[in-house]
């Protein structure tokens, strides 16, 4: 009945949802998917609880189950690179049924030029996503470097690259204070697709702020799972900020 903004649907490309679970139980998972699998696209089992979640397997069954791609934070592939087993890494994704993963730098120091080296090889095989930025708040890039790499990871082969934003959102596209790098993200939008851009945005305040900028259908992650009502009624325009949405 209402005039909204229109929304892509699942399998989407753009508009995509990726959602952080960190600590989920089985059962509040088979919950919130039974109200909202529709809204979410991608889930992160983040930084490196996969290596240690007892009901691991049946965690991934639910969510594909659901039509959600599933993939492990950043953390966990930065771990095993650090001690040089990246085919052990590829063997406990094989063994789970993931075929999505991440190539990021937020902990381990790896240079762009080996990061593209790395997603050219596993794109191969796998859905690649790579990150751009630090974890660490004091580290400061200049938005050429950003925009640089981010061009870079995409013509090796990544599917979409993430801005770093850490699940507290104060890091990378955010000052310390949680506060939006508002000159780096538009420098950044100037120059990529924001097709091919998923911003971490764990707040409602921050993903408010992408879809007035980009629109509906901007790529968001990090998001909570808890959340996803709230940002599908923003993508939307039911709510006060983002009213005036055009479609």
């Amino acid at each position: 009945m209402l005039d909204l903004p229109k929304r892509t649907s699942k399998p989407r490309t753009t508009g995509i949802t990726s959602v952080q679970d960190t600590r989920l139980s089985t059962g509040e998972l088979e919950s919130i998917l039974n109200d909202y699998a529709d809204f979410i696209d991608i889930a992160k089992i983040g930084i490196g609880v996969a290596y240690i979640l007892p009901n691991l397997k049946e965690k991934i069954k639910l969510y594909h189950a659901a039509g959600v791609q599933v993939y492990f934070g950043g953390t966990l592939f930065e771990k095993f690179y650090h001690q040089n087993k990246l085919d052990e890494f590829l063997k406990f994704l094989d063994s789970n049924g993931i075929n999505m993963l991440e190539v990021s730098t937020g902990t381990v120091d790896i240079n762009i030029e080996e990061r593209c080296g790395l997603v050219d090889r596993l794109s191969k095989n796998y859905t690649v996503l790579s990150e751009v930025g630090s974890k660490d708040a004091d580290a400061i890039m200049p938005p050429s470097q950003w925009i640089g790499e981010i061009k870079s990871l995409l013509d090796a082969g990544a599917k979409y690259v993430i801005t770093e934003g850490r699940d507290s959102g104060t890091a990378g596209i955010y000052r310390p204070s949680g506060e939006i790098r508002t000159g780096l993200v538009s420098d950044i939008m100037t120059q990529v697709d924001t097709e091919k851009l998923i911003f971490e945005a764990p707040s409602s305040s921050m993903q408010m702020f992408f879809i007035n900028q980009v629109g509906s259908n901007v790529n968001l992650g990090n998001v909570s799972p808890l959340d996803l009502a709230v940002l599908e009624a923003q993508r939307v325009g039911l709510r006060s900020e983002t009213f005036h949405l055009k479609g």
